[in-house]
């Protein structure tokens, strides 16, 4: 009777299967006093030099990286590849979300590495200005060319950076290039009109849209519009190609309103479909004769050039800010100033003067 009322409840345990005994301890010591060792900057400059991938993936995490711990590693890393970068082509491209860029970029990506092109795909996703996360999922979207042994796709977190790129995105084409890629592609966040900071780290501008959505009279707006080295309609595809061909006639009617490019070069607009792969050859024949027209005319150098000294005043700009918020005193002060802001103790341009003075003369 005792035994019925022990086991009367329909919600009964039952003994499980016990889990196996771990045997090869070994094994496992062996995986943590690997995952435990850091390469040294040394050791990651000459694996990159030899293609290795997961060189080149640490390094990126180390640039990537706030730790000011891994800044001087980083520093060390870029200095070392940086005599054997400057040797691919750099295409930026860009569009608002929905356009297709994941998908325009496999296509392209596959037609490249049909060329026996090495292709190195910096896909920079938006960060959540709440939770600060990303979901940095293009790798799963690009299932085609990921798997391409000429191929590299790293996905960033754009995270405060402005202008469509991740806040390393500049020094990441370094370390691709020492690493044997001879064409960078660098997908934006697609944030409409602010793509200045990636047009200056391209030579070729590629701008994605798509017809239908009221594109078409974004064509008379400057902005992005200006910087674009080329247009294409993306998804001109089943149905829409009517809708496609229209836009097109629409966007090239628009480009005649701007003044001319530096390059003296007129932007061309054509239709694609990333489903089906057509237009996706021209594409490529199209970047290919605007590189060879800059060349020859010196405006690709220039344009390089031009570009090295605008980073070279980013970089000051953010060692500066980096230098300010990494000083303890400065640190407590903030805080301190932070609190005396919220409370309408003082305001927050003579908060700011206070704490920019006292870093001026400490001189840190």
């Amino acid at each position: 009777m005792s035994d019925l009322r022990k086991h009367s409840s329909a919600l009964q345990e039952k003994a499980g299967i016990s889990p196996p005994e771990i045997t090869n301890v070994t094994a496992i010591n062996t995986i943590k006093f690997k995952r435990r060792q850091q390469p040294t900057s040394q050791q990651l400059i000459k694996d990159i030099l030899n293609g290795n991938r997961t060189a080149l993936s640490r390094a990126i995490t180390l640039i990537e990286s706030t730790n000011p711990d891994h800044f001087e590693k980083a520093s060390e890393i870029i200095q070392g590849c940086l005599p054997y970068s400057n040797q691919s082509l750099r295409i930026g491209i860009t569009g608002v979300p929905g356009v297709g860029k994941s998908t325009f970029i496999e296509a392209f990506g596959k037609q490249l590495t049909q060329l026996k092109k090495k292709v190195a795909v910096l896909a920079v996703d938006p960060s959540s200005s709440i939770s600060h996360g990303s979901i940095l999922g293009d790798k799963t979207r690009m299932e085609e060319l990921v798997k391409d042994e000429n191929a590299f796709i790293r996905p960033s977190a754009s995270g405060e950076t402005l202008g469509g790129v991740a806040r390393k995105t500049r020094e990441t084409i370094i370390l691709c290039e020492a690493a044997g890629f001879d064409t960078i592609i660098i997908e934006t966040v697609g944030v409409g009109q602010s793509e200045t900071a990636v047009h200056s780290m391209v030579d070729f501008f590629l701008l994605l849209k798509i017809s239908g959505a009221g594109d078409e009279l974004q064509g008379i707006k400057r902005g992005i519009m200006e910087m674009a080295d080329m247009i294409v309609i993306n998804k001109a595809d089943g149905d829409n190609i009517k809708k496609a061909n229209l836009a097109k006639v629409e966007f090239n009617r628009a480009l005649h309103l701007f003044p001319p490019k530096k390059s003296n070069l007129q932007p061309k607009v054509t239709t694609c479909s990333a489903i089906t792969k057509e237009g996706i050859s021209e594409i490529w024949n199209t970047i290919s004769d605007y590189f060879e027209l800059t060349n020859e005319s010196g405006f690709f150098q220039e344009k390089r050039s031009d570009q090295n000294q605008f980073w070279m005043m980013e970089t000051i700009n953010e060692q500066l800010k980096r230098n300010f918020y990494n000083q303890p005193e400065i640190i407590s002060l903030l805080e301190q100033n932070k609190k005396a802001v919220q409370n309408n103790e003082i305001s927050p341009f003579a908060a700011a003067q206070n704490l920019l003075q006292l870093y001026f003369e400490k001189k840190f």
